[in-house]
């Protein structure tokens, strides 16, 4: 009986690892194919696919998006499609506010936030909370047509609002520490509408910030919270995505860009409110 329940139990994690590894490609497959959304699915997979702890997953993602936003960068760089102006002002504000965050801010979080009677809320499903309400609100940017956006497409000249650009960092920074998301869907409107920036030239150079980002966030993870990294399991997560990219790439040209970006819109829309649920109903 328990040699059969183990075999079992082996055979229960070897299909969610192989299914946890097939969602890895279609992380990969969303950023080649809308540019975003890395995190928005990493996060989630890691937690409930592949049972890895919400604060190293959170760390976790940051390494994931940042090797393949950084592939995506010189993508773009190649092409001259990125703002390096934008880059140093966007950069330094939000790197000083995602290192800092992660490295200090993280570990003052108390493991239980909240205790009332039998009920208490823990960092864990804090944190998780956080990232499905930044999902929700990624989504409807997605779902909704950005008409602001279309306008900018044919701006030549960028016209930078330095005080908000720096703000605006900052803020991405936080969000970026706190949950491990690239913040991409923040990041390219604050250069479309305070930059000026054609949507082609935000996407490449927010692709670079967030590169940026993750890679300070991660080396704030590693250097003060101490987790246990594994790196089998990391690394091969991050091959896989980065497989996807270039299946993505590949698909871009063949399917509606506008089309995928609602879809996917819908679907981590449904992801936010269930990942809700789970944590504070379920």
């Amino acid at each position: 009986m328990f040699f059969s329940k183990q075999l079992n139990d082996d055979h229960n994690k070897n299909t969610q690892m192989l299914t946890g590894y097939i969602l890895a490609i279609l992380v990969g497959v969303s950023l080649g194919l809308i540019g975003s959304g890395g995190s928005i699915l990493t996060v989630p997979i890691m937690v409930y696919i592949l049972g890895v702890y919400p604060i190293s997953a959170t760390g976790y993602s940051l390494f994931v998006v940042g090797i393949t936003s950084l592939l995506g960068g010189i993508k773009s760089f190649n092409h001259q499609k990125i703002e390096f102006k934008a880059v140093l002002f966007f950069g330094i504000s939000s790197i000083t506010t995602v290192y800092l965050t992660r490295a200090y801010l993280m570990p003052l979080i108390p493991e239980i936030v909240l205790r009332t009677g039998d009920f208490q809320l823990t960092k864990p499903v804090v944190l998780m909370i956080i990232f499905a309400i930044i999902m929700v609100s990624a989504s409807l940017s997605m779902i909704r047509p950005c008409k602001d956006c279309e306008e900018h497409i044919g701006d030549s000249k960028p016209d930078f609002n330095y005080l908000m650009i720096v703000l605006m960092g900052a803020l991405v920074g936080i969000v970026t520490g706190l949950v491990g998301a690239g913040g991409g869907f923040l990041i390219i409107p604050v250069l479309v509408f305070f930059a000026k920036l054609p949507m082609k030239s935000a996407v490449g150079t927010s692709l670079f910030i967030i590169a940026i980002n993750s890679a300070i966030g991660f080396i704030g993870f590693i250097t003060h919270e101490h987790s246990v990294i594994d790196w089998s399991l990391l690394i091969k997560f991050t091959l896989l995505a980065v497989a996807g990219i270039f299946i993505g790439i590949f698909l871009s040209g063949k399917i509606s860009g506008e089309k995928l970006k609602t879809g996917f819109g819908w679907f981590v829309l449904v992801m936010g409110f269930y990942i809700i649920t789970k944590e504070l109903i379920l």
